[in-house]
């Protein structure tokens, strides 16, 4: 449907194409060519460190993939891959052997080795204040043995068949250069030593990345001689960008400019559907919770979202399919799961709450609000599509069933430390993962910082049962039973609606004619994987 917002937007890029066209002497969208050595990309989120185990978020994991490798890398379909190590197993029921890759070499020209590997495994665990620690993947790890400098057992408590998938997610630094080393030492290159197919250039914090190629790389050199990627979290500046060549590809298009693009011969685009689920979490851990508040404005004596029946109603109040095609512009899939499906340990038997307005209002009368309450969302409105519109979206559905609901929006690096810390009542996350099990222990187990548990649960739901099936699930070497436990995991949390899920979200790029891209399930956005036609 045409809209009043959507003409002034496309009306400013517009003007802005015409205003940088009267600088630009080259014509528009030239075609890229083969002996192109410079590659140009718009980011949708921001940086907000180069450490590569400092905070667990996914552009500064994507980010961290040009610069790092992992032992284990992962495919554009989410399969497990080799990297610094060629082969891993299960010796025995609690001891995973991995072979590293012989002759690999640091940025600095030192050879990479074991030592350099049980350094990177050690070290989110020493870093304080994490906003997203890395510590979930590691805590697993009860002993590291270097039986020789290409091979490595790592030794967990009791058997963990996702071992495999939490070490693709830690990357290895050289230990010569990141021993003491502080967010500035990373951030200003001194400490950013790695073994990936680039090599860091310039970090202006909010602005641009700047990598050139390694050619002395293990593996497939990249195409280009230099990358830049611009911080662009503004839909429509990204979007000039690209329209006026400021850029050669773009991620996160702007949902709304979708259509226009797919018309355009300039520029292709591609599309998938990717792990990311949207989803509300409720803070059900306090007596009394900071953005509730009586009809009267006074704080409420007790927190409603530690009832079920008003945690039901909300998810009631929300009308998906109308989120998803109206506010996404039809790039999300309502969702039921905390997990994508074809995701181990997605539940089909979990059905999409309907929408139900009525059933909510009763619910709310039934839980003692029959006049609801005051509430206050919050969201980030510079990470996910549309975000901020989404939760607008959300507020305008329970303000209809008797819900009072304000919004507060922050940029990323704002909002993340904020609602991890616990500031906010009911909080807006996305989440992907490659397998249920490991999901549900991050979002939903009970929070538990010796073992990682619940690291990204902000509402500190605990449920005993979930927990002990999750455990199950991750124990378990064979794939049928890891599957069942974790269905079986999920379906109980969110029959509780230990979160509340929105959808999935579709992951989009545009790139210009003469260059394409795989698009990947994990939505991140790899220079060296754009190649020139």
């Amino acid at each position: 449907m045409f809209s009043i917002k959507h003409f002034f937007r496309n009306k400013l890029a517009a003007l802005m194409l015409a205003a940088l066209a009267a600088l630009v002497i080259l014509p528009l969208a030239l075609p890229i060519e083969a002996s192109a050595a410079e590659l140009k990309i718009g980011l949708f989120a921001d940086i907000s460190t180069l450490d590569p185990h400092f905070n667990n978020i996914a552009p500064n994991i994507s980010l961290s993939t040009h610069l790092f490798d992992a032992l284990i890398n992962v495919d554009p379909d989410g399969h497990l891959i080799p990297g610094l190590a060629t082969s891993w197993r299960a010796i025995d029921a609690t001891t995973w052997e991995f072979k590293l890759r012989r002759g690999v070499k640091f940025h600095d020209g030192s050879e990479m080795t074991a030592e350099d590997v049980v350094f990177s495994l050690n070290r989110p665990a020493t870093l304080t204040n994490s906003p997203g620690p890395f510590t979930s993947y590691t805590k697993q790890i009860i002993g590291k043995q270097i039986v020789d400098p290409y091979t490595l057992r790592l030794k967990t408590a009791t058997p963990y068949g996702p071992l495999p998938l939490d070490i693709s997610t830690i990357f290895i630094v050289s230990k010569k250069a990141a021993q003491n080393a502080t967010q500035e030492d990373f951030n200003s290159g001194r400490a950013l030593i790695g073994t990936g197919p680039f090599k860091f250039s310039k970090f202006i914090r909010g602005d641009r990345v700047e990598l050139v190629r390694n050619d002395a790389y293990w593996g497939p050199k990249a195409d280009w001689d230099k990358v830049t990627f611009r911080i662009l979290t503004s839909d429509g500046a990204r979007l000039a960008a690209l329209l006026v060549g400021e850029v050669d590809a773009i991620e996160n298009v702007p949902a709304a400019d979708v259509a226009d693009l797919k018309k355009n011969p300039k520029f292709t685009l591609v599309q998938r559907i990717s792990w990311r689920t949207i989803f509300w979490t409720l803070d059900q851990s306090r007596d009394v919770t900071p953005d509730i508040t009586g009809k009267d404005g006074k704080p409420l004596t007790k927190n409603p979202l530690k009832d079920i029946r008003v945690r039901q109603a909300i998810s009631k109040a929300i009308n998906r399919q109308a989120l998803t095609q109206r506010t996404l512009d039809g790039l999300g899939t309502p969702a039921s799961n905390i997990v994508a499906p074809g995701i181990l340990g997605y539940a089909n038997n979990l059905k999409v709450e309907q929408y139900d307005p009525e059933g909510a209002k009763k619910l709310l009368a039934a839980a003692g609000y029959p006049n609801g309450f005051n509430l206050t969302l919050h969201g980030p409105n510079n990470r996910y599509i549309n975000d901020e519109r989404v939760v607008q979206t959300v507020a305008q559905f329970l303000s209809r069933i008797g819900i009072a609901t304000k919004v507060e929006t922050l940029p990323l690096s704002v909002y993340f430390g904020k609602a991890r810390t616990g500031e906010y009542s009911v909080a807006l996350l996305g989440w992907g993962t490659l397998a249920g099990d490991f999901g549900l222990r991050t979002l939903v187990g009970t929070p538990n910082p010796a073992t990682g548990w619940g690291s990204w649960n902000w509402g500190k739901y605990s449920n005993p049962n979930v927990d002990k099936l999750v455990q199950s699930s991750l124990a378990s070497v064979d794939q049928q039973t890891r599957e069942k436990f974790a269905e079986q995991a999920a379906t109980i949390a969110l029959q509780d609606y230990a979160v509340i899920p929105l959808y999935h979200q579709y992951a989009t790029w545009a790139v210009r004619k003469g260059l394409k891209y795989t698009p990947r399930t994990d939505e991140f956005t790899l220079a060296h994987q754009f190649h020139p036609q």
